[in-house]
């Protein structure tokens, strides 16, 4: 059964950083794509950044040069961390899986699911 786990959410305050981590189990990250999204209250699901299995990176613009995606392949994981953060980053993070990162692009576009890891900054 494909799960995946995320954690290292929190409060932090504005400028602060945060690590997430996404827990693969039941299929290996290094055959998927992961990718994280983020919904904040009120607005719709989107998506924040994207892995392929290959190691080529996607990130939304409001997030470029302040989050970075990266495996760690021992431990079936996939992490985020964001740098800078802004009062505008809040939102409940969650990671994906599928076969690629086309569907990164859309709201649900990818097939496997975590249940999210709120983060929240402050200003």
């Amino acid at each position: 059964e494909v799960q995946l786990v995320e954690s290292g959410g929190g409060l932090v305050q504005a400028g602060g950083s945060l690590r997430l981590s996404c827990a693969a189990s039941g299929f290996t990250v290094d055959d998927y794509a992961i990718g994280w999204f983020r919904q904040a209250p009120g607005k719709e699901r989107e998506g924040v950044s994207c892995t392929t299995s290959d190691g080529i990176t996607y990130y939304a613009d409001s997030v470029k040069g302040r989050f970075t995606i990266s495996s760690d392949h021992a431990k079936n994981t996939v992490y985020l961390q964001m740098n800078s953060l802004k009062p505008e980053d809040t939102a409940v993070y969650y990671c994906a899986a599928d076969w690629d990162c086309s569907g990164y692009g859309r709201p649900y576009g990818m097939d496997y699911w975590g249940k999210g890891t709120l983060v929240t900054v402050s200003s």
